[in-house]
């Protein structure tokens, strides 16, 4: 499967991630993953940024917010049809563009920075990815993206829970096996039974990569690695959003900062 294949699956989830993640049910990315990545964020503002797979563009309006300078891909049409809606609706000078990230349409030394928000673990030509995201960043710029963490996210994961249904261990395996396009179906588990027996549920490419494997690309792409990060939510936040509990018993996120070297 290439980039053009797995598009053509994201395209199709669109429409209903959109619908759902707008209601408020992505509560892993609007309670626990976006704002870690934030935090982890430097400064924004004033600066040129990238978002790589934008999808709808909601992160993508968070960093316009802060006041950067924001232009952001993806390859779904119908993504960028929403994100472009909502600009038109509310607008922060955000360009959107439909593309793919593995040949991205702008100038070497564009941009200050880059995002990609839970994206690049969707496209298979990683290499190129990161070497379009080195490409088009100025010198000392940086790239700081999220994935699914690949130590508790393998191709094979089980939750174990106790008598009370409370998680206490994961199962995981095949962590070296390469999922090269297997296709996951899966919901957002926060929405109501309702719309989740109403609405088709979403069809989702995996190509699961070692930590190893992660990081050795970075550094061949010339990148230098700056921070990391493995989001964990507080007792607080899951004592009002009970569902986060097991991102408490191992990290469902890894997020990495990477800059370009500066021109000596």
């Amino acid at each position: 499967m290439n980039h053009l294949t797995a598009g053509e699956y994201w395209n199709g989830n669109a429409e209903v991630w959109t619908k759902l993640a707008r209601a408020g049910y992505d509560i892993y990315r609007d309670q626990l993953n976006t704002p870690a990545f934030l935090a982890l964020l430097p400064p924004v503002g004033g600066r040129n940024g990238l978002d790589i797979g934008c999808g709808e563009g909601h992160n993508t309006r968070l960093l316009a917010r802060q006041g950067a300078n924001m232009t952001a891909i993806d390859i779904s049409e119908i993504f960028i049809r929403h994100a472009q809606a909502e600009e038109l609706r509310q607008p922060l000078g955000i360009i959107y563009r439909q593309t793919s990230a593995v040949e991205l349409p702008f100038a070497g030394v564009t941009f200050d920075f880059a995002t990609a928000f839970m994206s690049l673990m969707d496209i298979p030509e990683t290499e190129q990815v990161l070497a379009e995201a080195y490409r088009v960043l100025r010198p000392g710029g940086w790239l700081q993206f999220s994935i699914l963490h690949p130590c508790f996210h393998p191709p094979h994961r089980r939750n174990c829970r106790d008598e009370e249904q409370r998680i206490y261990a994961v199962e995981v395996g095949d962590y070296f096996l390469e999922a090269k396009g297997r296709v996951e179906e899966w919901t957002f588990g926060a929405a109501p039974t309702s719309l989740r027996d109403r609405l088709p549920k979403f069809l989702v490419p995996r190509f699961h990569r070692p930590v190893s494997q992660w990081l050795n690309l970075l550094l061949a792409a010339g990148f230098a690695l700056e921070s990391c990060a493995e989001p964990c939510p507080d007792d607080d936040t899951v004592r009002s959003w009970p569902a986060l509990q097991d991102a408490q018993i191992t990290a469902f996120f890894l997020h990495l900062r990477v800059r370009k070297p500066a021109a000596s």
